[in-house]
């Protein structure tokens, strides 16, 4: 009886002896293949690193490059390994299996997916950069930071923002720094009794005179805009520097500037005025 069963547990062995010769060669083959898989990634992923700050002129683009490619070697590679390791898994099954996968947990990441993908294209096209002052919705702000799922924008006030990249993608964003420099305007009335033409030729020479004044990208504007119930009321229009501060700054200047080139040609700047008639008690009914 004890030889019986310890013939039959040697014939047990031989035959898993047997199947792992017969399988050995595909698990080396899948091995190799692992190998290959993460070489060939460690490669490229270094090759990208290389190359891409020499291409892209942000950091966030070229490792959101690189992640991409490593995952989409590693799928290959997987794929690849798992026709060789088990013959009776074919990749077209493994694509199905991840295709029903890919449909739940494209419904449960929903968001996530969302911000990556819009983090991409905005890292791709650049439609604004760091340093660059925005306005999305009822954030304002300079971009401090622009990664694969958000964007850091830093208030005026200093308070910081974290606006998810669909956000970004999806609404209208005003990048106030496009460009160097700015259009800004103000409003200045004269009295109804002061000379129109000749206010308008003081407050042109007077802005035109401000170092804060692009006249060099386009000459100062003024145009009688309005016969307001107390002046005549012109629109200033100028350009200047594009920053929030250049246009607080430029317009401190040019409001003082007409202010006193006005008072210095005795043109009045008129205010509200209210006229109170104070009757007598006798004075009072028929």
């Amino acid at each position: 009886m004890e030889t019986e069963r310890i013939e039959t547990l040697l014939e047990r062995l031989q035959s898993q002896l047997a199947s792992l010769t017969d399988v050995s060669p595909r698990i080396g083959a899948a091995l190799i293949a692992l190998v290959a898989t993460w070489a060939v990634m460690r490669v490229g992923r270094l090759a990208i690193g290389w190359i891409g700050p020499r291409i892209f002129r942000r950091p966030a683009l070229t490792e959101v490059i690189g992640l991409a490619y490593g995952t989409l070697i590693w799928i290959t590679g997987i794929l690849i390994t798992a026709a060789l390791a088990f013959p009776s898994v074919t990749p077209a099954n493994v694509l199905t299996t991840l295709g029903l996968g890919s449909i739940a947990i494209g419904f449960a990441f929903k968001d996530i997916f969302e911000n990556f993908f819009a983090g991409f294209l905005i890292l791709l096209r650049e439609p604004f950069r760091i340093g660059d002052h925005v306005e999305c919705g009822d954030h304002e702000g300079s971009v401090e930071r622009i990664t694969i799922r958000d964007t850091h924008v830093r208030k005026t006030d200093g308070q910081l923002v974290v606006m998810p990249n669909s956000a970004l993608f999806q609404n209208p964003v005003v990048v106030r720094t496009n460009r160097e420099v700015r259009r800004a305007k103000v409003i200045a009335g004269v009295a109804y009794g002061a000379d129109a033409d000749r206010a308008r030729e003081v407050i042109q020479e007077a802005v035109r005179a401000l170092d804060s004044v692009r006249d060099d990208v386009r000459d100062v504007q003024v145009f009688a805009c309005s016969l307001s119930a107390y002046s005549v009321d012109f629109e200033i229009a100028w350009w200047t520097g594009s920053r929030p501060v250049d246009i607080r700054a430029s317009r401190d200047e040019v409001v003082r500037a007409v202010k006193r080139a006005l008072d210095r040609e005795g043109i009045e700047i008129p205010f509200p005025q209210r006229v109170v008639t104070m009757r007598e008690e006798g004075d009072r009914g028929g």
